[in-house]
């Protein structure tokens, strides 16, 4: 099977969900024996259809345009049998570069009219490969992708050219560490969802319900957080990728926001077989003490102060949120004593390494 995998995300790397899942629906097409070509549409040069057509009457099939489209990619989608459009979702549909590429296929369409049971077309002039739809949103609920479903099975629904649709919310999430279990879960399902494509051309209920699992039961901590990322950054004068970049945290401004930041920040692959609480009590602007209890490589925060706390940190709040932002050096305000410890001196200097994601 030869599949065109098209990514149109402007984005790449770590910064990109779209190209996370796709490298996973491509990793289990590969696996199941696909031969898979990925295109980065942001790399390539494709005009907007102009509505000339040309392309219908008098170079049938060949549109007016000379650039990658028509050069390169357009030869290459008329050959595969399957394609992929991963898209992130812009609007609630797909973004401008892969619209503009859907747009300039039509060349492989004639201009004539044909009904079928009330529908009206236009005949393929090329057999039409067949097609799956990828796409990523930040919001949490599966329904923000009712508006690109829709679309998608009108367009390729009709002719049975879509395949499968592999729909991933919350997925600027997936990436941090607080949720990295059930987005390994979800990104195995990916896999597996390439391999049954390729095997099968369809994808199974089981795998789609595993693809698109909560990460979370309560999304409300995600929101505060989202809310807390998008006003620092607004403070700072930056972007969210610039913010990943210089290494910030969102900054808390409360007492449950620093409980949910710190809670998500949480690698517990550093924790270890480590069994302990630690407390801090805030005065300030925020006054009030939290505790979180580290076991089992799990995290549990919870509001108000332990009798024997392992670790005790004692500190004007906003002095620790400058730490925890990175605007003030730790081990520079506890040396001169701006903030007080008590109990092991140990998880103090640990608290970097378990809370740096």
């Amino acid at each position: 099977m030869k599949v065109l995998a098209l990514n149109s995300s402007p984005r790449t790397g770590n910064k990109s969900k779209t190209e996370l899942l796709l490298n996973h629906l491509v990793r289990g097409m590969r696996e199941a024996g696909a031969d898979v070509e990925e295109v980065e549409l942001r790399k390539k040069s494709i005009r907007s259809c102009i509505g000339c057509f040309t392309c219908w009457t008098k170079t049938p099939g060949v549109c007016i345009h000379k650039d990658d489209m028509t050069r390169e990619l357009f030869p290459k989608w008329k050959e595969a049998d399957l394609v992929v459009y991963a898209t992130p979702l812009y609007h609630f549909t797909a973004n401008a570069s892969m619209k503009a590429f859907i747009e300039r296929t039509l060349p492989a369409l004639q201009p004539f009219f044909k009904e079928r049971d009330g529908k009206t077309s236009h005949p393929a002039r090329f057999r039409h490969p067949k097609v799956v739809v990828l796409s990523v949103a930040g919001f949490p609920e599966m329904s923000v992708f009712d508006q690109l479903s829709s679309w998608a099975n009108f367009v390729f629904g009709r002719s049975g050219a879509l395949v499968a649709e592999i729909y991933r919310p919350m997925a600027e999430s997936m990436t941090t560490p607080f949720h990295r279990a059930k987005a390994e879960e979800a990104l195995q399902a990916t896999v597996q969802a390439g391999r049954e494509i390729v095997e099968t051309m369809r994808v199974s209920e089981e795998t789609l319900a595993r693809v698109t699992q909560p990460l979370v039961k309560d999304p409300r901590p995600f929101f505060e957080i989202a809310n807390l990322m998008w006003k620092t950054c607004i403070a700072e004068g930056v972007t969210p990728g610039e913010l990943a970049e210089r290494r910030l945290v969102p900054r808390p401004d409360s007492l449950e926001s620093f409980m949910a930041i710190l809670s998500m920040g949480f690698r517990p692959e550093e924790a270890g077989d480590m069994r302990a609480t630690i407390q801090f009590r805030f005065t300030g602007e925020v006054e009030g003490a939290c505790r979180f209890r580290i076991e089992n490589s799990r995290i549990e925060a919870a509001v108000g102060a332990e009798e024997s706390p392992d670790l005790a940190i004692e500190a004007p709040f906003s002095l620790w949120m400058d730490i925890l932002a990175g605007k003030a050096d730790g081990r520079r305000m506890f040396m001169e004593q701006k903030y007080k410890v008590a109990g092991d001196l140990s998880l103090l200097a640990g608290l970097s390494r378990l809370f740096g994601g």
